[in-house]
């Protein structure tokens, strides 16, 4: 009976110790793919962007450096999320207003591809976006959405600095006030 009880005891001590070893690993594992981040207690605006690269809808591989130099704006949405959907046309128009000067939205979807394709088809989006579900997930988180907000966007200045972040809808005048200043044109601000 006290062999019984030692042997146990061993193997209980041996699967605690093998199932730390295991947490330990993939933690360690985990930290090699993501890249060096602010903990989540510091504010990312003032950081330079985290780098990514996910697949657009056309199953080509983007990474955020394509637009290096331009100020960008990157929105986080979904086509389930009706604020999502009703800030998309400005962000169209935005894109054609500013494209010239250096702008660039690129929209990154946590949903599924088929329903985005689908939404981006019947839209006729203008700017790449990207449909990657827990990636998108996880690259929103990187920069800055701790909540896991929809929308939320993240506003770079050409040097690739965070500038700004925002949970919640934007409009067109709210978006022109960020980037105007960023692409050196001329802000009525009596206007806003």
């Amino acid at each position: 009976m006290k062999k019984n009880a030692i042997l146990i005891f061993v193997m209980i001590i041996a699967g605690v110790a093998g199932f730390g070893l295991q947490r330990t690993l993939i933690n360690q594992k985990n930290q090699n793919l993501t890249p060096e981040l602010p903990d989540a207690q510091t504010n990312i605006v003032g950081q330079q962007r985290p780098d990514f690269g996910l697949k657009d809808i056309e199953g080509q591989m983007r990474n955020i450096n394509e637009w290096d130099g331009k100020v960008i704006l990157v929105n986080f949405w979904a086509t389930w999320c009706p604020p999502c959907k009703k800030e998309i046309p400005a962000f169209m128009a935005l894109q054609d207003e500013y494209a010239e000067q250096g702008f660039q939205v690129i929209g990154i979807a946590i949903d599924d591809e088929e329903s985005v394709k689908d939404y981006v088809d019947t839209m006729g989006i203008n700017y790449p976006v990207m449909a990657a579900e827990l990636a998108a997930m996880e690259v929103s988180r990187w920069y800055g959405n701790r909540l896991n907000a929809l929308p939320y966007s993240a506003f770079i200045n050409r040097d690739g600095k965070i500038i700004y972040t925002r949970s919640g809808e934007l409009t067109k005048a709210q978006v022109e006030h960020i980037i105007k200043p960023l692409l050196g044109l001329a802000t009525d601000y009596a206007s806003q």
